[in-house]
């Protein structure tokens, strides 16, 4: 099994863009998919499943016949993925770059960046507007 940990806030057409990407990966009937989400503030005590965009890349995921699980953390964005990963054994990361002007190109968002850098496997960057 090629287990991908998707991460994703809460802006549901990132997450789809993300999810699209996945599904595109080579071998996708070995593909199991872990969508992850970081609560940076959860005053009311949601879990997961109950973001938009985590229910949003589930049914994509059930349309398309992909295995998922759904984790969920709080704290620094950056460091709940990359322990979100090791938990899960994932072999990739998937994570959301935002399209920048010429010269923001040269930094991705301080989270994606943060990732990139300290991750022990592979990192997937989805590019969105």
């Amino acid at each position: 099994m090629y287990t991908v940990l998707l991460a994703v806030d809460e802006d549901e057409a990132r997450a789809t863009e993300q999810a699209h990407a996945v599904a595109d990966i080579p071998g996708r009937d070995d593909l199991s998919v872990v969508v992850f989400h970081d609560f940076t503030d959860n005053p009311t005590g949601a879990s997961a499943p109950q973001v938009g965009s985590v229910r949003r890349v589930l049914e994509f995921f059930d349309d398309e016949g992909i295995d998922t699980s759904v984790a969920e953390a709080s704290g620094n964005p950056s460091e709940t993925i990359l322990e979100a990963a090791a938990e899960t054994d994932a072999d990739v990361i998937c994570v959301a770059g935002r399209k920048r002007t010429p010269t923001g190109k040269v930094l991705f968002g301080s989270v994606t960046q943060a990732v990139i850098l300290n991750a022990d496997r592979p990192v997937l960057v989805v590019t969105t507007d």
